[in-house]
């Protein structure tokens, strides 16, 4: 009886072995695969706001990287365990196999959905908190997931659109904002004078230390964009840092309004604005104020 147990346990002895070492590996390529994804974290740590959204990005591919290979990881471990017990996992991996075909078939949409939320946020295209224009939807990122991008449109509502979705993608939010302003005077005015008015009023904003701090170019006068039965349209352009560009646009209209005044210059019934930078281009019809 003795001999009988010695026998099993040199049989036991070796697969035992094998499967205690295969954990063992698993746990440390486990680990390694940890140091590796948090050493890019370390690495890609700034104060600047440029490296704090790289920061983000490489958290979520970190965590990326991470799952799917934990995942993998417990299964190739699973199945070399199960071959040391004589188990035979050809037909697991054939099963799995035919169910991973099945599954792609059947969730095409979703596996579209993960592969561009992947090349989203490794390719920087968009993160929380930039104002983009997306699928005829304009809005701030509230929320990015591989899955799926939700925005918070104008009217405040939250739009949720799967990445799967996903097109082409207009980020407003990256370093400025612009504003084309339209002025029609009427047909018979002097353009001239209402030239040499506009061009002293940009000069006076671009030298006024309230303002000055919101501009990166401009604001400049165009000169005459078009000829119509309204009269004559001048444009003027500016670019701005983020978040004031509208702001800019209400005080330009503001001084184009005073100015035009206080040299009696008449406006045309219509005044376009055109912007580009932070939201999808528009006209509207108004009179500066």
């Amino acid at each position: 009886m003795a001999e009988l147990f010695a026998r099993w346990g040199r049989i036991a002895a070796a697969p035992g072995l094998r499967v205690v070492a295969t954990v063992i590996l698993a746990f440390l390529v486990a680990r390694i695969l940890k140091t590796l994804t948090s050493k890019l974290i370390e690495l890609a740590k700034s104060p600047t706001r440029a490296a704090q959204m790289r920061e983000q990005q490489t958290r979520t591919m970190a965590g990326l990287i991470n799952s799917t290979g934990y995942f993998v990881i417990l299964v190739v471990t699973a199945l070399m365990i199960m071959r040391e017990f004589g188990f035979d996992i050809s037909p697991v991996a054939a099963a799995a196999a035919i169910g991973s075909v099945a599954v792609g078939f059947g969730a095409q949409n979703l596996i579209k959905g993960f592969i561009n939320g992947f090349f989203i946020i490794f390719e920087d295209q968009y993160v929380v908190g930039d104002l983009i224009q997306l699928n005829n939807e304009t809005g701030r990122v509230e929320h990015l997931t591989l899955r799926r991008t939700v925005i918070r449109n104008p009217a405040g509502a939250m739009v949720t659109i799967p990445n799967s979705l996903v097109g082409q993608v207009a980020n407003l939010s990256r370093d400025w904002s612009q504003v084309f302003v339209d002025v029609t005077v009427p047909a018979d005015e002097h353009v001239g004078r209402a030239l040499a008015t506009l061009d002293k009023m940009c000069g006076d904003f671009r030298n006024d230390a309230d303002w000055s701090p919101a501009l990166v170019d401009g604001p400049r006068v165009l000169g005459v964009e078009s000829l119509s039965l309204d009269g004559t349209v001048l444009r003027l352009q500016v670019r701005t840092i983020l978040n004031r560009r509208e702001d800019v646009a209400r005080e330009l209209r503001r001084r184009i309004k005073l100015n035009f005044e206080q040299s009696r210059i008449p406006l045309s019934h219509t005044h376009k604005i055109r912007m580009q930078g932070e939201m999808p281009q528009q006209d509207q019809k108004a009179e500066p104020s």
